[in-house]
């Protein structure tokens, strides 16, 4: 059975949390990482995700309307804290509560199980 991807309807979490990995994730020092133009400082060892570090995060590389669909513009280079942060129940058993925050914030209900199944 083919995969729903929940998370292109969603985008919950990159209007929610910051955004900071390790200083070396971006393009000046690691070919094929974060592009430095759309990250900040976050000293002493680490960057940010450019509007991520504020208030009311909105990461720059989020494109689309949260809720309905949206896709990261750095996808194949974005850093480790979002390849690292899951979905709930993306590997079908693991509950996030992290996801389920930033879902409610945004009116959306948290996910289950039934969201990553393809409809009919």
């Amino acid at each position: 059975m083919e995969q729903n991807n929940p998370c292109l309807a969603c985008g919950a979490c990159c209007a929610y949390f910051r955004a900071s990995f390790y200083w070396s994730e971006t393009d000046d020092v690691t070919p094929g990482g974060v592009p430095i133009g759309l990250a900040e400082d976050r000293p002493p060892h680490f960057r940010v995700m450019n509007g991520t570090n504020q208030p009311e995060p909105h990461c720059v590389a989020l494109v689309g309307e949260i809720g309905r669909s949206v896709r990261c513009s750095i996808h194949p280079c974005r850093s480790s804290s979002c390849r690292e942060f899951q979905a709930s129940y993306a590997d079908g058993a693991t509950l996030n509560p992290c996801c389920d925050q930033a879902r409610t914030r945004w009116g959306l209900a948290p996910l289950t199980p039934e969201d990553w199944r393809r409809p009919k």
